[in-house]
This record gives C-alpha cells, structure tokens and sequence, in this order.
C-alpha cells in the first residue's frame, strides 16, 4: 500500500486522503479528446478509465491503482483475474467456445451436474424420480435472462400443474427490488427511473412492501404461482429484511401451494459468508436465480437451480439461448464452482465482513453515517445529510483511490472481492471514514 500512495503522491502531486474535495486525475487539456462520443449516454459513471486489473486492485489510464470495492455488483467475488478462471478461460479458448444449444458440448452436462451439486442441497427438491433427479438446471447468460426463466417456468409451472388459466398467472413481488431491466421486469419495479416511459408494462404482478410476510399472504390468491424476492436487496441499498421475514414468507408460500423464487444474483456465491443468502435465514427456495459472479468477471453466465418438476416445464421449443451454457462460459463456471466447493470464500467472506461491519458500526457510533446495514462483506452506507448525496461521497472516495457506487440519495454500497487481504480492507475503511469526517 506504501508504493501506491508514493505512486499517486508522484502523479497528481499529494497524498489525496488529505485533499477531500480533490478529484480525479484531470487530463492534459491537449490531449485528445476521450473515446466514446458515440457511446449511448444510458450510464454515469465515475470520472476514472480503468485499463487493467488484478485481485482487489485496479490500474486507470494514467497509471494511477485504485482498490474495488464494488466487484462489480458482485460479478467479481473472486476479484480480477483470478489465475484459476483466466487458467480455465484460457484453456478452452484454445479447444472451443461455442456450439449453440443446437449440438452437446464436453462441458454442459457436467456444469449442470457440479451446479445441481453445489446449490441442489440448498433448495427444495422435489421427490427423487425413477428416471431423473430431484434438481435441474437451465444455463443463461445474464442474470436478466435468469429472472424471465424463472417468470416463464412458474407461469408454465401453474398453468399445467396447478390448472391456473393460461394468461391469468400471477406473481407476488416486493417494492425496492431489482431484478433486471428488460420490459417485464421493469414492469413490477418501484424505481421510477428503471420504470418510466417503457410501457405499456407487462401484466401478472403484484407488489408489497419488502419486509412484510403478511402483505404476501394478502396478495396471493387462486391466480397466484410464485413470490418472487431478493433475499436482500442490493440495488435498493443492501437493504437486510427482519430475520423472520424469509421464513414467514417461506411458510406462507407453503401453506399456499405456490414456489418461493429467490434472486440470488447480486447476493449469492460467497458474497454473504454463505454459498446462498437464503442460508443465512435457513430458508430452503423452490427455484434459485444466479448470475455475476457465476462468471468469474469473465464472461456472463448465469442459471436457474431448483425443483425438476417446475423447471421440466420447460421442454424444447418452450425456451432457450443460443450462447447459454456455451463451452467458454461452462469452462468459467465450474472454475468458479471449484473455488465455492471447498466454502473457503463463504468462510473468507464471512470473516472479514464481521471486521467490516465492526469498523462501520463504530463509525456510525461516531456519528460520521447515519446508518450501516449488511451481511458478509456487502453493506450499504448512509452519508449524513450535510455530506451530500451518495455521488458525492462515491467522488470523495475515488480521490481517495477506492471504488464504491452511489444508489438512491446518501446511500453507497461495499461489495469487495472475497479475496481482498485483510490489510486492505483495513486501508479502505480508513478512507471511507476519512471521507465522512472531511
């Protein structure tokens, strides 16, 4: 961390944790003009171009290291370029990468197995059949695609085997969540940004409060085939439900008859101190969604887990993707599985996000955030209100040379890799409690 500081001391002229409204780095004002003038303006993002990366730590343009505390929404758990992944990526690259779904590949079937495997004992199966198994899984690409399966398979699910009238299926979803950006699924969203301007919205859903196991019992009726939740919600601020909340809700799905669909692409694989946040709980879903960090930050893979009887739903011809399961993807994926299987991470994780959640707690004890709230080493921070908005002290960490991400007024999520040293984590919360205290 030593050389780094001299580094940056050396390219902008001061240590920048003693400079709080120091920005980023300012290009020469003769250089040309930066890439991108045709690039759709659908994102806004901090003033910093990244151009390598490794483990925790990212390197811009100008040669400054910044620590990534972000991970990419979680897409990078195992941090970048994990040697075991960019290994297994490069391996296939040199064999085969892709063969649509229209022909078997060497690495399908045995992703799915080792998936099955991994997150099977974590969801409910149905009864082990004489001629199949009681967990089945359907390979993606994004974890917006994970999401659409699962809405198709349930809607399937309840019209063929719950006799629910084709057409009229409904879904139980919760207020804050996010599950993506295509037209269905911003049509069940509370964010009136993600929302506005996109329809006529897609039928079929009903939205509660999270938190609120009763408002789900109210909302289900006859039409009703699933509850659709984030474990806990990610986007909205890591926002951790009461502790009952996914139990109840579980028991209510029960006592209904209908699934309990849980989002796991943001909190599951390591990033909570357990392989799935339902764990957490000792919540058993009926179908699980993944993705981000099912890719390893390589390339986008992502899955739906669960019961054979609701996803064998799904025949051919019903659903499908072309690059879905593709040899590179499965050859990324089991490399990732390998690094879950031994739950080294989820302990890894869990470890350092009780050290995490300690440094924040005493720092709203302080009085320096109005609040901290999370779960292994994923938090959400609330900026005092004479600080600004979460961009502004997304901005001051970036001159502090930390990565972290604004969402919805003073609120910025933590989400480092799983591998990040102990001595680092430590360097980034001495930042991020400079930032407040500035």
């Amino acid at each position: 961390m030593d050389a780094r500081d001299d580094a940056l001391d050396a390219a902008v002229g001061g240590s920048a944790a003693g400079a709080p409204d120091a920005g980023a780095p300012v290009p020469d004002a003769a250089a040309p003009a930066a890439p991108g003038r045709h690039l759709a303006h659908n994102y806004h993002p901090l003033p910093v171009r990244i151009a390598s990366g490794e483990g925790a730590w990212v390197r811009d343009v100008a040669g400054i290291e910044y620590l990534d505390f972000l991970a990419g929404y979680s897409a990078l758990n195992f941090g970048h370029r994990h040697p075991a992944l960019v290994a297994a990526a490069h391996a296939q690259l040199d064999r085969l990468t892709l063969t649509s779904r229209a022909f078997e590949h060497d690495g399908l079937g045995l992703f799915a197995d080792r998936l099955a495997g991994l997150i099977g004992p974590l969801v409910v199966n149905a009864a082990e059949a004489a001629d199949g198994p009681g967990t089945l899984v359907l390979p993606m690409n994004t974890g917006a695609e994970a999401v659409e399966t699962a809405v198709k398979a349930v809607r399937k699910w309840g019209h063929e085997r719950r006799g629910v009238p084709d057409g009229t299926a409904t879904i139980v979803v919760a207020s804050g969540n996010f599950h993506g950006r295509t037209t269905t699924v911003v049509s069940f969203s509370t964010d009136d940004d993600a929302r506005r301007g996109f329809g006529p919205y897609t039928p079929g859903f009903r939205v509660v409060p999270y938190g609120d196991a009763d408002a789900v019992a109210a909302a289900i009726d006859h039409t009703t085939v699933a509850v659709l939740l984030e474990p806990i919600q990610g986007e909205a601020g890591v926002v951790v439900p009461p502790v009952d909340y996914l139990p109840s809700v579980r028991a209510v799905c029960d006592a209904a008859g209908v699934l309990l669909v849980a989002d796991e692409i943001q909190s599951g694989l390591g990033r909570t101190g357990t392989t799935l946040a339902c764990e957490v709980v000792g919540v058993r879903p009926d179908l699980v969604c993944l993705g981000k960090a099912l890719g390893g930050g390589i390339v986008p893979v992502s899955a739906v887990v669960g019961r054979a009887d609701v996803l064998g739903v799904l025949t051919p011809g019903t659903h499908g993707s072309t690059f879905g399961g593709n040899p590179l993807a499965t050859a990324v994926g089991l490399a990732v599985i390998d690094l879950l299987a031994t739950g080294e991470m989820q302990a890894r994780a869990a470890r350092l996000g009780g050290r995490m959640h300690a440094r924040l707690g005493e720092m709203v004890a302080a009085g320096l955030a109005d609040a901290a709230r999370g779960v292994g080493l994923w938090a959400g921070v609330d900026a005092p209100t004479d600080l600004g908005t979460g961009r502004d002290l997304a901005e001051r960490m970036l001159a502090r040379r930390v990565l972290v991400k604004d969402t919805h007024g003073r609120t910025v999520r933590l989400s480092p890799p799983l591998v990040i040293s102990d001595d680092d984590l430590d360097w980034a919360l001495d930042r991020l409690a400079d930032a407040l205290s500035a």
